[in-house]
């Protein structure tokens, strides 16, 4: 009688304990979603027509020294690392302060234009805001500004910026007209030596390249 009657008091325990549990929720595993790449963060910035011109820059870059380098094979020569694609060194960032820019067509922008052309230099400006870079061109009718933004590429930074016309005394935010639009990657050639590479710009050209050198500071 002694062993039945302990056998009945565990059964009904793990009955009881059963019971228990079925009444308890179950609490379903909560999902760990991982932070956005540094790729993804500048890629849901970009609109999708900007994303295709970076993805493909290489192409551009090959469209654009084909078409010079018929009649200008000796000043692609000359600007050396500046017209190299693969001239892109670690650490990409710039040092905020003024710069002396100049800026390179490559491909022809309209009927009897040259397929390279070198103009003359002026100077831009690169800030820190916050935590992010800017880079200001400050004098001409064509202005580009625009935000410097990480990537997964170690070698390279994404430009996402707009373009000032004429007397404009501000800068449209990247994304409030998408004809003024800019899409670029930034790299560091050299020591103290950066550029702006713009593929497929809206001007009619193949590649625009803009030549960053730091100077102690502008002249009035």
């Amino acid at each position: 009688m002694t062993a039945v009657r302990t056998f009945s008091i565990l059964a009904l325990s793990a009955l009881a304990a059963g019971c228990t549990n079925m009444n308890k929720a179950v609490v379903p595993p909560v999902p760990i979603v991982a932070p956005p790449t540094k790729t993804e963060v500048w890629q849901g910035i970009a609109n999708p027509a900007d994303r295709d011109r970076l993805a493909n820059v290489s192409g551009a870059w090959a469209a654009g020294l084909a078409a010079a380098r018929k009649n200008f094979g000796s000043a692609i020569r000359e600007e050396g690392a500046l017209l190299r694609e693969d001239a892109g060194q670690v650490r990409p960032a710039p040092t905020p302060g003024s710069y002396s820019c100049r800026a390179i067509t490559l491909g022809q922008t309209g009927r009897g234009k040259p397929a390279l052309e070198r103009f003359k230099p002026f100077f831009c400006y690169v800030q820190l805001e916050g935590e992010t870079l800017t880079i200001v061109k400050q004098t001409g009718s064509q202005r580009p500004a625009g935000r410097l933004w990480d990537d997964n590429n170690s070698k390279r930074m994404i430009f996402l910026g707009s373009l000032a016309l004429g007397s404009e005394d501000e800068v449209r935010a990247y994304g409030d007209d998408p004809q003024r639009d800019m899409a670029g990657i930034f790299e560091r050639i050299a020591p103290f030596r950066w550029r702006l590479v713009i593929p497929w710009p809206r001007d009619g050209s193949k590649l625009q390249v803009f030549e960053l050198t730091p100077v102690p500071e502008q002249p009035k």
